[in-house]
């Protein structure tokens, strides 16, 4: 084990980036993501779930309620795993921020009319896999609302930000901006003996205490240690399942070879003159099978 915590387990992925004492780490990331866009000020955790076991294996996924430094809000749906339709999940989850807008009721009970004056969502998704959709082949996809001709902003009230890090292939020397020092860091923390960086972006220094391993307690070293667990388990059930599904893919185009072979071979004989029973008989097939020549 590193001196640093995987960041990528839904355990490690909640410390960091879900817990009111990381508030700072998550408004740090997320401006260095949308630099140049807006500036926020301050995060509010929707989701007051606590750090607990890792037995959901579907990621980790929580609401962050953002106001930026000229009081516009927005929310942020971050996840961190991949799962089968992964895009498909997305833009689920991103349906079920706005629908969540929906008050029919007020707090004293009465019902009150929906106006539809949703806030933005946007959907954030850090991927420590090879996505095995098509809609994700780099880095960074960025995706919002346009009007297709022109390529005009429709509305700003939905996006996607997909971040996968195995197409992140810049060295240590090469980071320039904040954002890839983040996901420098972010993607080889479990193997890292020290942060860098840590002199150009002061907040490091605080992700550094939060993520070293020495700094848990007993009871978090516990969960850590069962989110860990949980991530294996959970990837070990995937690669079974692919390699059951290469063996049955291999057998059955073994067959399918083994098929042509003798389909090949009684044309031959068929055309030197030997009857279906002697052709049946030399390759084994029946005359369901050579009814196709």
């Amino acid at each position: 084990m590193g001196r640093y915590i995987n960041p990528f387990t839904d355990w490690g992925f909640k410390r960091l980036f879900g817990q009111e004492f990381g508030k700072d780490l998550l408004i740090n990331f997320l401006n260095d993501l949308f630099e140049g866009e807006f500036q926020i000020k301050d995060v509010t955790f929707k989701d007051k779930e606590q750090l607990g076991d890792s037995n959901d294996l579907r990621g980790c996924i929580f609401d962050i309620y953002c106001v930026t430094d000229d009081g516009k809000h927005f929310i942020v749906e971050m996840q961190n795993r991949w799962v089968p339709f992964f895009v498909n999940r997305s833009i689920y989850y991103a349906s079920k921020a706005f629908v969540a807008q929906r008050k029919r009721f007020d707090e004293a009970g009465e019902r009150t009319p929906v106006l539809y004056q949703f806030v933005p969502v946007y959907v954030v998704c850090i991927m420590n896999f090879m996505p095995r959709e098509h809609e994700v082949t780099k880095f960074r996809t960025d995706v919002a609302l346009r009007e297709k001709s022109s390529d005009s902003m429709f509305s700003d009230k939905l996006r996607f930000i997909y971040l996968s890090l195995p197409f992140f292939d810049k060295s240590e020397e090469e980071c320039e901006t904040g954002f890839e020092k983040w996901i420098y860091v972010l993607k080889y923390m479990e193997v890292l003996e020290r942060l860098p960086f840590t002199a150009q972006k002061k907040i490091f220094n605080h992700l550094a205490k939060l993520a070293d391993v020495r700094c848990l307690s007993r009871e978090e070293q516990e969960k850590y240690d069962e989110s860990i667990k949980a991530v294996d388990d959970y990837y070990s059930g995937l690669y079974g399942s692919y390699v059951e599904g290469e063996e049955k893919g291999i057998a059955k185009g073994r067959a399918e070879g083994e098929l042509s072979k003798s389909l090949t071979i009684a044309r031959n004989l068929l055309a030197m003159g030997m009857t279906l029973p002697q052709i049946m008989k030399a390759t084994g097939l029946n005359e369901e099978q050579l009814k196709q020549l």
